[in-house]
């Protein structure tokens, strides 16, 4: 078991903690704040239990100098402070002389957040390549490290990993904790029939987990966009769908070789452009001549349904549809709810997933709404987390 926040004295202490504040900004506003809000549990532990607080976070990515101006974490300066109704410093430079003098300043209780680490990725990827030397810049901020960003727990980055094997003392946040329960809790009793629903709208941005899971579920439900690949994979016709041509061989093998039933949709829900405003549905699995396929069809939510209403555990990532719309929201409604009220335990992650789980107001009876995608995805399946092994044992 990892030491938390609260196995730690940080009295007078410099606590250098790894948040997630990779919050989207449009023309210098913040879109949604949530993650700042879910850092808020273990920021406030820390000033009231008197730390001098350095927060360190990665906004997007950063490959020319003109992205810079674009994602600097400013802005979350400001609303942090907002919320926090508690002065935030702001650290404009990530590595220099004058972000050791800023630290050195620091009163007890006081707030300083880092410019975006990933503004060192200029500097040959140092961040995201875990460069040694930027990690022991950061931990010689820091008497203690604490890592409160699950969502970048399944990598090895200066900011996380580069900190935490060079400080004395080091432990995991509120956030991570509760994540970490969360799963714990999951696998503590059966877990099977262990039902995964996997939507979005690409198979390559899910090749590494659609192949762990395969070998782990008992049944994978496909939805959303890359349902098509798959749909094409089995020679149906999908009209103008989006496909991926390129993994058609990755989806025929993962479904010849997969230990867990593999499902894919019946039916489809079809439009012939975005301009529609309600579908017609597929007789079959082919998607008509002329139409792209933007939903899974009522055949297919029927089906789904008699899969959830046995399992044991159901995590779910990608939505099964084009939900932001009208005529392609039944598939990601229907199944949410019939998870909900499946008697399993149910687990979220991906921002696409939550925000259906949002509009359609099935968020609050889910046992556990994950901050991460790739690191819940991998945490479910792994067990383990190289962000978190870093961190100190009780």
């Amino acid at each position: 078991m990892k030491k938390t926040i609260k196995d730690i004295n940080l009295n007078d202490k410099k606590v250098v903690i790894r948040v997630d504040f990779n919050v989207p900004i449009k023309d210098g506003i913040i879109q949604s704040n949530e993650r700042i809000i879910a850092a808020l549990p273990t920021i406030k532990y820390a000033i009231e239990n008197n730390a001098k607080i350095i927060l360190l976070s990665h906004l997007g990515r950063i490959k020319t100098e003109e992205d810079k101006a674009k994602k600097s974490l400013k802005p979350v300066a400001i609303e942090l402070a907002r919320l926090l109704r508690h002065k935030v410093y702001f650290a404009p430079q990530t590595s220099d002389q004058t972000l050791v003098e800023a630290v050195a300043n620091l009163k007890n209780g006081e707030v300083l957040l880092v410019e975006n680490t990933r503004y060192e990725d200029l500097n040959e990827k140092a961040e995201s390549k875990n460069a040694s030397w930027l990690g022991e810049k950061w931990a010689s901020l820091a008497d203690i490290f604490i890592n409160d960003a699950f969502a970048t727990a399944h990598r090895s980055h200066a900011s996380n990993v580069g900190i935490s094997s060079r400080v004395n003392e080091s432990a995991v946040g509120l956030l991570v904790e509760k994540e970490l329960n969360a799963f714990d809790t999951a696998f503590a009793g059966d877990v099977h029939p262990f039902v995964a629903i996997v939507g979005g709208a690409k198979v390559k941005d899910k090749i590494s987990y659609l192949k762990k899971l395969s070998q782990k579920a008992d049944k994978i439900l496909i939805g959303g966009a890359m349902a098509y690949t798959f749909l094409k994979a089995k020679g149906f016709e999908i009209a103008k769908s989006l496909v991926e041509d390129e993994h058609i061989e990755f989806a025929k093998e993962l479904m010849a070789t997969s230990k867990a039933e593999f499902i894919i949709p019946l039916d489809n829900a079809m439009v012939e452009n975005f301009d529609a405003t309600q579908p017609s549905y597929s007789k079959d699995q082919n998607v008509e001549k002329g139409k792209m396929g933007i939903d899974i069809g009522p055949k297919t939510i029927d089906l789904y349904k008699k899969h959830l209403a046995t399992a044991k555990l159901v995590y779910w990532n990608g939505p099964l549809g084009v939900f932001e719309l009208p005529f392609g929201e039944a598939g990601t409604r229907e199944i949410g709810l019939a998870m909900v009220s499946s008697g399993a335990y149910t687990i979220i992650g991906g921002g696409d997933t939550i925000a259906a789980s949002e509009k359609f107001n099935f968020k609050d009876k889910i046992n556990h709404v994950s901050t991460g995608g790739g690191a819940s995805q991998e945490y479910l399946l792994e067990r383990s987390l190289p962000a978190i092994e870093a961190i100190q044992d009780k």
